[in-house]
């Protein structure tokens, strides 16, 4: 046999193991997964964050709408009471504020309940509805904030979850269950970036949302102080503006008396 090919057999049979050892411990082939099923794999916290991702948009769309300047304070409300108080029609501009629905609407409305009881009542009504309106939303915003704070502490909850599974896996297979093992690591994996995932957009929502809270407000607190600023006070006093069914009488303790005192009156 010639130098040549006593070489080529060498060679093929000293790598020939080697190549049969590679071939063994070869990778498996990637196996991809849908979007549903990489979030399957992160067990059961993500139901829970799942639910926090759908509260999350729903208040983040709702609230964007709500704390609209022009949702805030219509233009067209803003203009129907104008008139009203132009023409002096303080009980047509009560009725029409109590029509309408907005939070400029209920802000005039309440302050004109009080107009009969001066300036300062007025002005503490006003300021009261405002509060009332502001408090409300400002709720609701809080609510992302709570998300924000809760949504990693459960993606947490899903990691401890899986690391024991991980651990108690180990434990009972050794580690040559490597399927058993990645399953468990890939939970850990999931929940942790799911509750990250949800709690960034969360915390930018409320952040975004309080300041634009603010400006809607100082426009909706401006916008209604600027039409009482020149009410005549005054010729207002003691009037019933609202006509609203009030719920007040003579003390029970004093009506037995009252007929006595007016026979009284009226003999004398």
């Amino acid at each position: 046999m010639k130098p040549a090919v006593k070489f080529a057999v060498y060679a093929a049979l000293l790598f020939l193991p080697m190549a049969a050892f590679g071939a063994e411990v070869a990778p498996p082939a990637e196996v991809k997964k849908t979007f549903l099923q990489v979030l399957a794999q992160g067990g059961w916290c993500m139901w829970i964050i799942g639910a926090f991702s759908v509260a999350t948009v729903w208040l983040i769309i709702d609230l964007s709408l709500r704390t609209n300047r022009k949702k805030m304070t219509p233009p067209a409300d803003v203009l129907i009471a104008k008139e009203a108080f132009l023409a002096g029609d303080y009980v047509g501009a009560y009725q029409l504020m109590k029509a309408a629905v907005s939070p400029f609407a209920n802000v005039v409305q309440g302050a004109l309940g009080s107009v009969g009881y001066g300036k300062a009542a007025t002005e503490e009504a006003l300021l009261a509805e405002v509060d009332k309106v502001n408090s409300k939303l400002q709720t609701r915003i809080n609510y992302l904030s709570v998300i924000g704070v809760c949504s990693p502490m459960v993606g947490l909850l899903g990691t401890v979850s899986g690391m024991m599974g991980a651990f108690n896996s180990l434990r009972t297979s050794g580690i040559g269950d490597t399927a058993a093992l990645s399953g468990h690591i890939g939970e850990v994996l999931v929940a942790t970036a799911s509750g990250l995932f949800i709690a960034i957009p969360a915390f930018m929502g409320f952040y975004f949302l309080r300041n634009k809270l603010q400006f809607a407000v100082h426009g909706l607190e401006e916008e209604s102080t600027r039409l009482f600023r020149n009410a005549p006070y005054e010729l207002l006093k003691d009037a019933d503006v609202g006509q609203e069914e009030t719920y007040a009488a003579i003390p029970i303790w004093m009506q037995s008396e009252q007929p006595a005192l007016e026979s009284a009156a009226e003999s004398a």
